[in-house]
């Protein structure tokens, strides 16, 4: 929370080092700066000399605190402390008193300060080395000049709101904050980027805006929103609608903007709420209306995904699009479970392939993919887990090949169940897990078919 200064009275009861602490960080705002004590330390006087704060040495009322935007206590003396808080809880300002968090309705935070951007890191008094390391990671995240692109725009928002269609305006300082301008600013060349900013804003628009907006086709990956790539994040904030289905996990859905209108298109396997072509209509449509558009598809996009029907209709309608990968199924249940999907020597091979046919729901052959060197990665298994341990089985794997069930996988629900190649679709009935499956088999150069004992099953769950 930010609370405005502007022509507000602060006040610092103390005179000492500790008052002085606070008075710095004061300083960085527009507040009216009252010094409350009897004699003030050199530095505080200086303050006092140069305008910079009053000098109150009068009796301590709790009228003195009427009206204040907030108060610090910071005299040293916690008796003396205490006393003061309570004056000041009477006058119903808010309070912080140093180093006593029980007295704090407030408390100060550790500030990056790009004025007018300002980042305030606050652990609530309980980790105040964690707050500063966490504001040198900051401080070295944002250009020293940053404030001042802050500031232009402020100065031209009248104007932009003035020339820029209503539509456009978010596109305009999308543009203007993370395209040319933003880099020019970056590196220096302020006027250059001044002169960007009026030259669009002449004509009316961002460089890159056009009367349709785009659709990014972004992966969720399997579940931990951790996994998400940085260009995924930045989409999410980008979006103004996000279409997601139920293999989205909730926590992902936290990192988009919170005004972003998001739209739950229900897709069940063997029930889909929403048809496919009713989504891609929707899509198109709200593209169409300028919008940036996300299609949030869990794991890859493109694997698995019907990502080719997505975007021939956005195609079609002349709707620019964007493909943002993410983190596959088969490749989070693997580094779950501390396995890789290669090892040297031994696989050199991946193949992904479905367990259902589109066209008919029938299980494709597995044979033309067994063969050593080769890790096979069967997804959205959980319910085919009979036919395709008999052609496992049928393939010459052993039966007694170990293999691992896993359910949520990077979620905070993640299950592993052991298994066998024979015994698969038993464990899988026995242990309620349903949903889409990954089935990894894995058969290494070194090992014949008939006594291969590298495989791994992974149920992503629902």
């Amino acid at each position: 929370m930010f609370i405005r200064t502007t022509g507000r009275r602060v006040l610092i009861v103390g005179g000492g080092e500790q008052a002085a602490q606070k008075a710095r960080l004061i300083l960085k705002t527009d507040a009216q700066l009252v010094l409350v004590a009897g004699d003030l330390d050199a530095e505080l006087s200086a303050l006092v000399a140069s305008g910079q704060a009053e000098h109150y040495g009068g009796p301590v009322t709790s009228a003195l605190f009427n009206g204040a935007a907030m108060t610090f206590v910071a005299t040293g003396c916690p008796g003396f402390d205490a006393a003061v808080h309570a004056l000041v809880t009477a006058a119903r300002c808010p309070v912080n008193v140093v180093d006593q968090p029980d007295l704090c309705d407030l408390t100060t935070p550790s500030i990056v300060d790009r004025d007018p951007v300002v980042v305030a890191i606050g652990t609530e008094g309980t980790a105040p080395v964690l707050g500063r390391q966490i504001k040198t990671q900051i401080e070295q995240m944002l250009v020293p000049n940053l404030g001042g692109l802050a500031a232009l725009a402020g100065r031209m928002r009248s104007a932009v709101a003035g020339r820029v269609p209503r539509a456009g305006r978010r596109d305009f300082w999308r543009w203007v904050f993370a395209d040319a301008p933003r880099h020019s600013w970056t590196r220096g060349a302020e006027r250059e980027a001044a002169r960007l900013v009026k030259d669009a804003l002449a004509a009316g628009g961002a460089p890159s805006t056009s009367p349709n907006g785009s659709v990014a086709y972004v992966g969720a990956g399997p579940g931990a929103r951790d996994l998400l790539t940085l260009r995924a994040v930045q989409r999410l904030q980008e979006a103004d609608v996000i279409f997601y289905d139920r293999l989205v996990d909730g926590d992902v859905l936290e990192l988009a903007r919170r005004d972003a209108e998001r739209v739950f298109v229900g897709k069940v396997v063997g029930a889909h709420a929403w048809p496919q072509d009713r989504i891609d209509a929707a899509v198109v449509a709200e593209a169409r209306r300028g919008r940036r558009v996300v299609r949030l598809k869990s794991g890859d996009p493109g694997i698995f995904g019907r990502l080719d029907e997505e975007l021939r209709a956005a195609e079609a309608a002349g709707i620019a699009t964007e493909i943002v990968p993410g983190v596959t199924a088969a490749c989070a249940a693997a580094a779950s479970a501390g396995q890789p999907l290669t090892r040297r020597g031994e696989t050199d091979t991946l193949v992904l392939t479905a367990a259902r046919s589109q066209n008919d729901g029938s299980i494709p052959d597995l044979a033309r993919h067994i063969r050593a060197g080769t890790t096979l990665a069967i997804y959205m298994g959980v319910s085919a887990s009979d036919e395709i341990s008999n052609q496992l089985l049928s393939a010459k794997v052993s039966p007694d090949a170990p293999v691992s069930v896993m359910a949520n996988v990077s979620k905070r629900n993640e299950t592993l169940i052991k298994t066998t190649v024979s015994e698969m679709s038993a464990t899988i009935a026995q242990s309620g897990i349903t949903g889409c499956a990954i089935i990894s088999v894995t058969l290494p150069h070194r090992s014949g078919l008939a006594t291969c004992g590298q495989h791994v099953l992974y149920d992503l769950g629902a």
